[in-house]
């Protein structure tokens, strides 16, 4: 169930952050509704997800890495903006770290 709630943070954080790219510094209504709404429901999934037990730092991990992947791709193939090589390597780090946080936890 945590996991879901964190998904469920992770897509509502996600979709909030391409309405905000696409609000054009709110000047657009529907976007901007949806930057607002987006943010509001992230939080509570992930309030939510650490209420029921997940580790803060885990979850924060998770939320901003698979956060930042999924922006980037979608900025490269939906919004015309380019990735170079370094960026992309500086992403896998993120997930890189991450991953270290989850397995050096794991008991």
């Amino acid at each position: 169930m945590t996991l879901l709630l964190l998904a469920l943070a992770i897509a509502s954080e996600v979709t909030a952050t391409v309405s905000l790219k696409i609000s054009d510094g709110f000047s657009k209504l529907i976007p901007s509704i949806i930057v607002v709404i987006g943010y509001g429901a992230a939080f509570y999934f992930l309030s939510q997800a650490l209420k029921r037990g997940m580790a803060i730092g885990v979850a924060y991990g998770i939320w901003s890495a698979v956060g930042v992947a999924a922006i980037s791709i979608i900025g490269a193939l939906f919004l015309d903006e380019r990735l170079t090589m370094v960026q992309v390597g500086g992403v896998g780090l993120v997930i890189l770290g991450v991953l270290a946080l989850e397995l050096g936890g794991a008991h």
